[in-house]
């Protein structure tokens, strides 16, 4: 059975949209692209490496998957690029677009129960990045097994949220964690059941 890990770049408020710089995604007049890039330092990039640095497949969006389609073909292996193109990159879309990148398979069919028959196959870990709506609708069929989650010093009080409205209600188990000297929180957590509510001052 194939791990599905979500990797995310996120503010303090759980925003996850455009962290790479303007432009990257603009919807709902969001204005604030590129707010992670100045808090990039040598421990973030160290995650990063070590994530990137084993052997993975990816589920994207069609939005991200457009994104890195246009810039991995043809960066270079100094920039990271052979993981990404050597990749099998399974897409989720409502469409029926062409994927130019090598490796890349639609989705077919209901997306919740393709993912799921994909980690029931023999392969490596599946990797989810930015995607933010389609990360709502694993979250909602419960089909991440692990959260990555960068967390950098900045509040935006707007945009796309991991966790957004109507997100099932679950705990989750600190599994790692680091604190970069950019001061990014850098986190790994597991699914750890429903939550068990509790009351102060009570046998």
């Amino acid at each position: 059975m194939r791990k599905l890990i979500v990797t995310a770049f996120l503010t303090l408020d759980g925003v996850m949209q455009a962290p790479g710089g303007p432009g990257e995604d603009d919807d709902n007049g969001f204005a604030h692209g590129g707010w992670m890039v100045n808090y990039w330092d040598d421990q973030v990039a160290q995650a990063m490496g070590q994530t990137m640095g084993k052997p993975f497949d990816l589920v994207l969006g069609r939005r991200t998957y457009d994104i890195f389609a246009s810039f991995w073909p043809t960066a270079s292996e100094e920039e990271g690029a052979k993981p990404l193109n050597d990749a099998t990159k399974y897409v989720a879309s409502r469409g029926r677009p062409t994927l130019s990148w090598a490796r890349s398979v639609l989705i077919e069919g209901d997306v919740a129960e393709g993912i799921a028959a994909l980690k029931q196959e023999d392969g490596p870990e599946l990797q989810v990045h930015g995607s933010a709506n389609l990360i709502q609708t694993l979250l909602r069929h419960n089909l991440v097994d692990q959260f990555h989650l960068l967390v950098f010093p900045v509040v935006l009080g707007s945009g796309k949220r991991l966790f957004s409205e109507g997100a099932i209600p679950a705990g989750l188990k600190l599994v790692h964690s680091k604190v970069s000297t950019s001061g990014a929180m850098i986190c790994t957590y597991e699914p750890a059941g429903a939550i068990v509510p509790g009351t102060f001052g009570q046998d």
